[in-house]
């Protein structure tokens, strides 16, 4: 841990603070009725007193993170291309629309930060029209970014206000190309971060930038294994208070993409354990499989209806069984991983504080019996120290 002499970081998150000095890592719990900057100040002012600015590093996923909305023209490239490196950047997608029926599509009525546009190889041309601008006069939305055929981009341009025109995410070659939507993402980000008041007051104490927490994470898998024990392929749950974030290795999933990423993420952001309560109860009474889950677990669904410690590791297994049961065949969704070649299962975020290890491998033996009808057994590694964001901070 050589490269943390001198310097302190720190991980804002939903429901904790998070910091990493040379000697170790701790956690707090948020004030909810404060301020983010005065909470973090009163709580932990005496040891970020003892660093320099450029030596503070800071994440953050409080603010929820980036939304976004796509539209593409085909589900097997444009939008699972966007959305691949939406995912990457730490943005959480409110939907995908596939141009062809957007004229059907329902708009989203959330505020969405960002709407990303794209479609087709450079060489062709006349690939949207006055579909997309009355879809985008309905939608309600700060920023648009388009990243698709190089011929379409004068036309959006004098058709969507303020429109920014990246080089195309889709190479001749069919292949992504994925470095200037990522790095306009990061900085989105960082602008969002300076525009929400409990937030940009971090910039009192930090001069470097503030990057997303999921973005962080998915740059420290390649280095994980310095840390754990950690057998090749994985996946990596994040079960935090808002949202679950899933990190896989990329040899887990049949795909056509290419990319230089060793491993993707994947965002479900309402199967929080706090702020998502509510719809990841509603996800657990939809899975058919859920009332025999809490038949194993000895309650019923009354605990749904309790708020007490037991209430919340029920929560936390059932968590844990859905988001494996909605990237399994079981579930066609975005990505679908081949969870019997998986080796390892690491676990991170507040789940750690709150179940034991072998409340973890009974949930995971049971959905291998039971949606797989496997015998297979991947082996839990628990990241009970909350460590795995600091590898990725050390390398910015």
């Amino acid at each position: 841990m050589s490269k943390l002499e001198n310097k302190l970081l720190i991980d804002v998150g939903s429901t904790y603070f998070k910091l990493c000095t040379k000697d170790n890592v701790q956690q707090h719990f948020r004030d909810f009725n404060k301020d983010i900057y005065d909470d973090l100040t009163y709580k932990c002012g005496e040891i970020i007193k003892d660093y320099d600015k450029e030596n503070i590093h800071i994440c953050s996923s409080a603010n929820g993170g980036l939304s976004t909305l796509i539209i593409g023209v085909t589900n097997s490239f444009s939008l699972k291309y966007a959305t691949n490196i939406a995912f990457n950047s730490g943005i959480n997608i409110i939907d995908t629309v596939l141009f062809r029926d957007i004229e059907k599509t329902s708009i989203p009525s959330d505020l969405i930060d960002v709407v990303i546009v794209v479609g087709g190889i450079d060489s062709v041309a006349n690939i949207f029209d006055e579909r997309l601008f009355k879809f985008l006069d309905g939608l309600n939305y700060s920023n648009i970014v388009y990243v698709g055929s190089e011929k379409d981009s004068a036309f959006l341009k004098e058709n969507i206000e303020n429109v920014v025109v990246l080089p195309n995410i889709i190479n001749e070659k069919l292949h992504v190309e994925e470095e200037n939507l990522k790095e306009y993402l990061t900085n989105l980000y960082q602008a969002d971060i300076m525009g929400k008041e409990d937030i940009k007051h971090l910039y009192d104490i930090t001069s470097n930038q503030i990057f997303s927490t999921p973005y962080i994470v998915n740059k420290t898998l390649p280095m994980i294994d310095s840390k754990f024990k950690v057998a090749d392929p994985y996946i990596l749950i994040d079960i935090g208070g808002a949202t679950t974030d899933i990190h896989y290795s990329k040899d887990l999933v049949e795909e056509n993409m290419v990319t230089e990423n060793e491993y993707d993420r994947l965002v479900f952001k309402k199967l929080g354990v706090y702020k998502s309560k509510e719809s990841l109860i509603f996800a657990a009474k939809n899975n058919e499989f859920v009332y025999e889950l809490l038949a194993h677990l000895k309650v019923t669904e009354h605990i749904f209806d309790e708020t007490s410690e037991k209430a919340t590791r029920v929560l936390m297994q059932l968590a844990i069984f859905l988001v494996l049961c909605k990237v399994s065949a079981y579930r066609q969704a975005y990505v679908n991983l081949k969870l019997n070649a998986l080796n390892s299962i690491v676990l991170t975020g507040g789940i750690t504080k709150v179940l034991k290890q072998e409340e973890i491998e009974d949930i995971v033996t049971f959905f291998y019996k039971k949606i797989l009808n496997s015998e297979h057994n991947p082996t839990i590694v628990m990241d009970n120290n909350y460590d795995v964001w600091t590898l990725g901070m050390l390398e910015k």
